[in-house]
């Protein structure tokens, strides 16, 4: 799926370079993340192995923070994607678990990704900082657009520039 309906990952992307930690600026609803979710990040890790430690965090809506983790594998035969599950390490094999995420334009220097899958359900706005000028934002929405995503629903994710550490996860 991707190619026929139209939704294009980026053609030149380092992974190496788009490992780190990320703030989410915004998103389609999505069902397993609380709509008022705030300070949500997004943390990528290599792993020994090739595949990518996922580390999502934010502070649900009912003001508890909450830890998904996750792994991805790149796709070797196309830059910019990436096969991610978040189910538990010893359900990951079931098939259909995985989901598709691909990076569908980046800002200079890797400083911002569209993330979207390529039935266009969900969509990401990622930062390196917890505020992006509004002409990069614009710019990669418009690649949403191009692509066919419905922005209609379009959640902007507040962020106060904190984060869920390990402490605050602790204590929950």
């Amino acid at each position: 799926m991707g190619e026929e309906t139209g939704v294009r990952s980026v053609e030149a992307f380092e992974l190496d370079c788009y490992l780190g930690l990320w703030y989410e600026l915004g998103r389609l609803p999505l069902r397993f993340e609380d709509d008022g979710a705030v300070d949500v990040t997004a943390e990528y890790r290599l792993r020994e192995d090739g595949a990518v430690e996922v580390d999502n965090r934010c502070i649900d809506a009912a003001g508890e923070p909450t830890q998904a983790l996750g792994r991805a594998e790149p796709d070797p035969e196309h830059p910019g994607r990436l096969r991610v599950s978040f189910l538990p390490a010893g359900l990951r094999w079931i098939p259909f678990t995985h989901a598709d995420y691909w990076v569908l334009a980046l800002a200079d220097g890797y400083g911002a990704a569209l993330v979207g899958t390529p039935d266009r359900r969900h969509l990401w706005l990622l930062s390196r900082e917890p505020r992006l000028d509004p002409a990069t934002a614009g710019r990669l929405l418009a690649v949403a657009t191009a692509q066919g995503y419905a922005l209609e629903r379009w959640i902007e994710t507040p962020q106060s520039g904190g984060r869920v550490d390990d402490a605050r996860l602790e204590e929950a």
